[in-house]
């Protein structure tokens, strides 16, 4: 079994009680606190139609653009200057009014690509569109903050592994079900000296105390707050309750597919930003009731926007689109400039912010962390916090 393997076999839960071999046993290695920021990631996964969530219902070309999945101005919510949202988030426009939450307009980098696979492995490397990179931007991050392996320093919660979180070291765990996400290790052993079994005892010993701080911090936070039964709700309910139970990761992610709208476009959309916006508000009222919300900086944002002309019942592939910050006191602004309709490249929008500005900026004034240290060399995006 080769190292990659075993890291997967060891740093994920996907349902149930995950069971190892008896011969390995968490050696002795003790949980490290990383401090008080966290970062939240929510991953919209299919290409979410950035024009009809933050929607320029003022622009005719808007209307004149799309016939028949348009917005209107009784439509949307929360106007402002020429910008409302979709009815469906009427939680987040709320979070907007009470000024934690900020609108990055036109998010995206050069040379585009429309490829779901690619594009997403752009955002979760930071790399180039011409670059291939091995690990996440977040792993490499863990990799320098992270002193000795720290199983918990990153969680995501979902059904697979996220390639933003993979680094040279396992500091990240990924569990589909974090109250049923156990490790079973019996039999006691002594470092052997030979690398790659020690290795694989290490990972094990992470991997059993990462169980054990997970079953802690639930405990300790207490009673749930009320969410949705949605499947995105229950997620982030369970990142909210490690966070009140003091996990102390630095970073939690989770995804939520279905936004890939070439057709049928309305129903669907307004389906999907209804889940986000009642697990979101949810999530929000939670760990702001808790008092935690200035701690916590949410960041919700899709590997690619849609084209700018619908094709008769949806839309196809296309680049730029909003990304959201919720708390971490943010300066709930709406930043870049709208969409501009009338100078597009090819049918599309042309970006205004370089998404990796945006991590320089996380990096920067909520972790405390240099982005150049990761090979994130952009200049940190202004006027977010």
């Amino acid at each position: 079994m080769n190292r990659r393997n075993f890291m997967t076999l060891t740093a994920t839960a996907s349902s149930g009680a995950m069971m190892l071999p008896n011969f390995l046993k968490a050696a002795a290695h003790k949980y490290a606190s990383m401090g008080e920021q966290s970062l939240v990631f929510l991953q919209l996964d299919g290409g979410n139609d950035g024009l009809n969530t933050y929607v320029p219902f003022e622009d005719p070309l808007y209307q004149e653009y799309r016939p028949t999945i348009k917005l209107s101005a009784d439509d949307v919510i929360n106007k402002n200057k020429g910008m409302g949202f979709h009815p469906a988030l009427k939680g987040l426009a709320a979070i907007q009014q009470a000024g934690d939450l900020t609108v990055l307009q036109n998010v995206g980098y050069p040379e585009p690509v429309k490829s779901h696979f690619r594009s997403q492995e752009i955002w979760q490397t930071g790399s180039k569109s011409s670059e291939y990179l091995r690990n996440g931007w977040l792993g490499r991050y863990l990799d320098v903050q992270c002193d000795d392996i720290i199983p918990t320093a990153g969680m995501n919660v979902d059904r697979i592994d996220n390639l933003a979180l993979k680094g040279s070291e396992p500091n990240s765990i990924t569990v589909r079900d974090v109250n049923r996400f156990k490790t079973n290790l019996q039999t006691e052993m002594d470092l052997s000296g030979h690398p790659s079994l020690d290795f694989v005892r290490t990972i094990a010993a992470g991997t059993q105390d990462g169980s054990k701080e997970i079953q802690k911090a639930l405990k300790k936070a207490g009673q749930e707050y009320g969410y949705p039964k949605s499947a995105l709700a229950v997620q982030l309910k369970w990142i909210a309750q490690l966070i009140k139970g003091e996990l102390n990761s630095k970073v939690y992610y989770t995804s939520l597919g279905g936004f890939d709208t070439h057709n049928n476009q309305l129903g669907t959309h307004a389906r999907k930003l209804t889940e986000v916006n009642d697990a979101v508000f949810s999530f929000y009222k939670d760990l702001k009731s808790a008092g935690l919300m200035d701690r916590i900086t949410l960041v919700i944002f899709s590997e690619f926007g849609r084209r700018v002309k619908d094709n008769g019942s949806g839309t196809d592939h296309g680049t730029a689109a909003p990304v959201f910050i919720v708390g971490g006191n943010n300066r709930g602004r709406v930043l870049g400039k709208n969409p501009n309709l009338a100078n597009l490249s090819d049918g599309d929008l042309i970006h205004d912010i370089d998404f990796r500005s945006v991590y320089a900026s996380l990096l920067k004034n909520k972790l405390d962390f240099d982005p150049s240290l990761i090979g994130i060399n952009n200049s940190a995006y202004a006027g977010i916090f």
